[in-house]
């Protein structure tokens, strides 16, 4: 009767964490941002780059400064600390913002290069984009702007 006592006694604690970390896991997902996060250029921008984690690491890191025809990228970005930032760091760039941030200090300190210019919010970046033909940048929705395209796999 003891043995028949603890059988019961386990499976019902083990249903019991079992929904628990259920809710748990629930709440992460659902308190964790979920960012949908888009690179964009300038739609008078031609050039052809995949969106390869690659090619969006070499350029947004500024090691690949110019597109194929010449002209110099002009890379904005957010404040490190905008959530943003952090979504499209490890998402699209997979790494951590201060890996990219130590890149850009240590281009700046040794004179090789210079860091992407800082704005201040989604809608400044949207604005950026549109007024520099050679622009690159990302944001955390879709807009409808003859102005402004979406870089993706061409």
């Amino acid at each position: 009767m003891s043995h028949r006592y603890c059988t019961n006694f386990i499976l019902y604690i083990t249903s019991k964490v079992q929904r628990c970390l259920l809710g748990i896991a629930l709440t992460i997902c659902m308190l964790s941002p979920a960012f949908a996060v888009d690179v964009i250029i300038n739609n008078a921008n031609n050039e052809q780059f995949s969106q390869a984690p690659n090619n969006l690491r070499a350029i947004f890191s500024m090691r690949t400064r110019y597109w194929p025809n010449g002209e110099k990228i002009r890379v904005f970005v957010l404040p490190d600390s905008h959530t943003l930032h952090k979504a499209f760091v490890k998402e699209k760039l997979q790494m951590f913002p201060h890996q990219l941030r130590r890149t850009w200090d240590r281009m700046t300190y040794t004179g090789t290069g210079q860091p992407p210019v800082t704005v201040d919010s989604i809608a400044e970046m949207l604005e950026k984009i549109k007024q520099s033909k050679y622009s690159i940048g990302y944001i955390d929705r879709r807009v409808d702007d003859a102005e402004i395209r979406l870089f993706d796999n061409q």
